[in-house]
């Protein structure tokens, strides 16, 4: 998915939300977010383990705010629209919430997290910011535009954490920055032009949401 510039304000990208939409909004509020002029994207996991993933649905409705999938967002689509992912259970990672959902409640949630991209653009003045959840599959951006991924390649967008284990700094062509969560880590860390955002927001009390101005890529933190 292309996003085109924003010429009213700030961009930013927020690591995992994992159903903490509350601390979200505080920490939104501490960086001086404004809405309708700035815009928030999210890298993913919006839901699972947090008190508040029943709310998913109002956040997507915000014309602000914009995410991509993530795997605890595919396992729950997975389960919502009568596929359950056979290899992890969701349920077992924060994932009962869910159950407390009317079915229709279910079906709505599982439509919309199903309709997430696995990778986003954004246009900045200094050149295109992508996102995906844990990894980039390519080298080069360019093989994220112009083919469609294969399955292996969107289990590596959901799953893997390849490049951060290996601290591996070599680029990603052709972007001029990607962003990931799944990893949580302390604090940001970034190799080469790849950057890993979720420095655990969703834990209260134990991390912070780390945002990334997209225009600049420099890093704000805020207390969860």
């Amino acid at each position: 998915m292309h996003i085109g510039i924003n010429t009213q304000g700030r961009d930013f990208a927020v690591g995992d939300i994992h159903g903490s939409f509350g601390a979200l909004q505080r920490a939104l509020d501490r960086i001086g977010f404004v809405p309708g002029q700035d815009r928030l994207f999210s890298v993913g996991d919006l839901v699972d383990r947090g008190p508040e993933s029943d709310q998913v649905l109002d956040w997507l409705d915000r014309p602000w705010f914009h995410a991509i999938c993530g795997n605890h967002d595919f396992m729950v689509w997975r389960t919502a629209l009568g596929d359950p992912f056979p290899d992890v259970n969701f349920l077992d990672h924060g994932g009962t919430w869910f159950n407390a959902l009317a079915p229709e409640q279910q079906r709505q949630v599982g439509e919309r997290l199903a309709a997430l991209p696995l990778a986003m653009e954004v246009e900045t003045p200094q050149g295109l910011v992508g996102m995906v959840h844990a990894d980039c599959p390519c080298d080069d951006w360019l093989d994220m535009q112009n083919r469609p991924l294969s399955a292996n390649a969107q289990d590596y967008c959901l799953w893997s954490r390849k490049r951060v284990q290996r601290g591996d700094t070599s680029p990603v062509r052709n972007v001029r920055a990607v962003i990931h969560g799944h990893t949580t880590l302390a604090r940001m860390q970034t190799l080469g032009n790849v950057f890993f955002i979720d420095t655990g927001g969703w834990r209260p009390g134990h991390g912070h949401f780390t945002f990334v101005e997209l225009h600049t890529l420099k890093a704000l933190q805020s207390p969860a």
